[in-house]
């Protein structure tokens, strides 16, 4: 059985980049029959939120989200990354054997500060805290977007290091990427779909909002059943719900891609107008029932399925951390 080990941090509305690129994948995920655990990284979250409210509301939020889009406590584990202390015990013991080089050389961290964000320890330190979040629970398997895979790496580095040093502790986990189709979602303006650029599309917006963002997305001029580009954010994102595996928004890749390519529908002229149209009515639809579940689900039932993810992924941490304590000397 594999340990599947993945977090995502409770900052911002998740949007359909959230969903297609993590959370639809741990919903799957949650079927095979592994040990998984998913975690609210609000610890992570600290590097770059400043607004204790915000943090607070976010976490509920994101359990919220979880829960109304499916996932089963009885088969997968949420839980708030604070809850489970040990993994913070544990990213000091790795970073008393993870050398400077290896922190300056990640990717995310220049990113980060290439983009403007005040850099600082925890910023600096995060690939260590993301070693301890995976190693903690025996992680064999992480599944990531390509932009993440340097982080699975350097905690592929950090248990090889503790374990030359101090004897077997740690399994080595493997990366495992993503193959969903909206590993990248493109956001309204065509980029990447991101809170930090203001062109997302809420999971569960609806209504005259959904229709608005939809709305937004700039098309080129093009004369009504004449072919419609497929470099349209519209095209990539009516893609996502065009996939065999989703049983609501069934109009079939097939069938966009030729109506995108021939600028008709059954026969009918088909224009940029249709495809929004279209895109609104695949939103509404797939997020119809977790939508309506999300606005039931009591401050009771969500905090329930966290103490129960907590309880279990601590337990679970403490055992590993023992082993570490162990390791180095700290027996007592």
């Amino acid at each position: 059985m594999s340990v599947i080990v993945s977090g995502i941090q409770p900052t911002g509305i998740k949007h359909l980049g959230n969903y297609f690129g993590a959370i639809q994948q741990h919903l799957e995920l949650q079927e095979s029959g592994d040990d998984c655990y998913f975690f609210i990284a609000d610890y992570h979250a600290l590097t770059s939120v400043n607004d204790p409210d915000e943090l607070d509301r976010s976490r509920t939020e994101l359990a919220r989200t979880y829960l109304a889009l499916g996932l089963d406590t009885d088969k997968a584990h949420i839980f708030r990354q604070s809850d489970v202390p040990e993994v913070t015990e544990l990213a000091w013991l790795l970073a008393t054997v993870t050398g400077m080089g290896l922190l300056q050389r990640a990717h995310s961290y220049k990113d980060k500060v290439a983009k403007g964000l005040t850099p600082n320890v925890g910023l600096f330190t995060y690939p260590v805290l993301m070693a301890a979040d995976i190693l903690a629970y025996g992680g064999t398997t992480i599944p990531v977007g390509s932009d993440q895979i340097q982080h699975v790496e350097m905690a592929q580095d950090m248990a090889q290091s503790f374990n030359a040093r101090y004897g077997e502790v740690f399994v080595r986990p493997e990366p495992r990427l993503t193959t969903h189709a909206g590993a990248r979602v493109v956001g309204l303006d065509g980029g990447k779909m991101s809170t930090s650029y203001g062109n997302t599309i809420p999971i569960f917006a609806e209504g005259k909002e959904l229709k608005k963002l939809i709305a937004s997305i700039k098309t080129d001029s093009v004369e009504l059943g004449q072919p419609l580009s497929r470099d349209s954010p519209l095209f990539d994102l009516l893609m996502l719900f065009s996939r065999p595996s989703d049983p609501i928004c069934d109009s079939g890749d097939k069938l966009i891609t030729e109506a995108f390519a021939t600028g008709r529908w059954e026969g009918e002229p088909f224009g940029y107008g249709h495809a929004k149209d279209l895109l609104h009515k695949c939103i509404e639809d797939h997020f119809r029932y977790p939508r309506k579940k999300a606005a039931e689900l009591t401050e009771i039932e969500v905090e329930t399925a966290l103490f129960q993810g907590a309880f279990r992924a601590k337990a679970r941490a403490k055992e590993t951390l023992t082993k570490a304590r162990h390791a180095v000397g700290l027996r007592q």
